[in-house]
């Protein structure tokens, strides 16, 4: 296996050339432009096929077509693009159509601005879209893990007939790290697509369809969808714990993970055992994890890149029985360990928990 220099953008486009792209649509937007730069110049040399949509509307609904058709297929966008997508992105949910869909987060709410941040939370957790639906959602926190999990998200679009949203955020797509470029190894067994629409010999054409006028039908649908995601959440979720025996717990994802484990080396010269609980499904989101802390937690602070989106999981998990403080930043600002930090021990030392 090969280890090199790569930047965020660029191992992410790396790894879904190597899980078996066949198609991307994209448009180009800050901070994620070098994931459509890369597999514009590595794709079709592979045997793919890129193609740079008109618009975000037109790029999610080709992906529609190529998901249709069996094929593995992707987009990648950042907020204002993603939102343009809900649409479609709901049509894929509810037709059981497999994709990738990559955010690298930058600030909002509206155009905002092209700096990193987390607050397309909701957005990609909640539905986003019309509709009951759901996203698989995966958030690296490391070049080598936008890496991983896009070959992971093909997987798991394909075993599911699901989308799968990989969420990065423009610190971890414009970072370079040493990434081990890992041989494509299939999570699940790769199954014949039966039911894509790719032309039919000696049997009765497939349909790909959402649109079910009859109530009766569209419930039912739902009520499979629903068993699916069922079954999504007890198999699924991922997360990694830090310091199990902690007596205080940071709760964060992707960058601000990252930045949660420096203020932890901090609290521990101080004498203060502290630990991380990093979700790294978004959805599903590691409730139980959480709630077996909640004992032995003095409390649970939540750092992200947003004006506290997270926090509502969290507190679900907890369930009031602790403390859930939050430490955020907006607009593009990445929080500062020594901030965390202070902000951190004036809640412990100041009796608050």
């Amino acid at each position: 296996m090969e280890t090199v220099l790569m930047k965020g953008n660029e191992a992410l486009a790396e790894a879904a050339i190597r899980a078996g792209l066949n198609v991307y649509f994209g448009y180009p937007i800050t901070p994620q432009n070098e994931v459509g730069e890369y597999l514009a110049k590595h794709l079709p040399r592979a045997g793919g096929t890129f193609l740079q949509a008109e618009s975000e509307v037109a790029a999610i609904n080709m992906v529609y077509g190529a998901a249709g058709a069996g094929v593995r297929t992707m987009t990648s966008s950042s907020g204002p693009g993603i939102s343009l997508m809900q649409e479609g992105i709901s049509y894929l949910a509810a037709a059981e159509l497999p994709a990738v869909i990559v955010n690298m987060m930058r600030g909002g709410p509206g155009l905002g601005g092209i700096q990193p941040s987390q607050s397309d939370y909701f957005q990609a957790t909640k539905g986003g879209g019309h509709g009951d639906y759901r996203l698989i959602v995966l958030a690296p926190s490391s070049v080598q893990e936008l890496y991983d999990h896009t070959m992971l998200a093909f997987d798991l679009a394909d075993h599911y007939r699901n989308p799968v949203m990989v969420l990065g955020d423009g610190l971890l797509g414009q970072m370079m790290e040493s990434v081990t470029l890992k041989p494509y190894s299939p999570a699940f067994p790769l199954e014949e697509k039966t039911w894509a629409t790719r032309g039919r010999k000696n049997r009765k054409p497939n349909i790909i369809n959402s649109l079910y006028l009859d109530p009766e039908k569209l419930f039912s649908h739902n009520q499979k969808l629903f068993k699916k995601y069922q079954e999504i959440a007890e198999k699924e979720v991922r997360v990694e714990v830090i310091n199990e025996e902690a007596e205080f717990f940071f709760v964060a994802y992707g960058s601000s993970a990252r930045i949660s484990l420096k203020v932890i080396e901090l609290l521990k010269e101080k004498g203060i055992n502290a630990g991380l609980i990093r979700p790294i499904t978004l959805w599903p989101f590691p409730y139980t994890v959480i709630a077996e802390k909640v004992n032995q937690s003095k409390g649970f602070m939540v750092v992200e890149m947003s004006m506290g989106q997270m926090v509502e999981d969290v507190e679900r998990a907890v369930k009031g029985q602790k403390p859930v403080y939050f430490y955020g930043t907006a607009g593009g600002i990445v929080p500062s360990p020594q901030k965390i930090f202070r902000r951190t021990l004036e809640i412990l030392e100041g009796g608050q928990v």
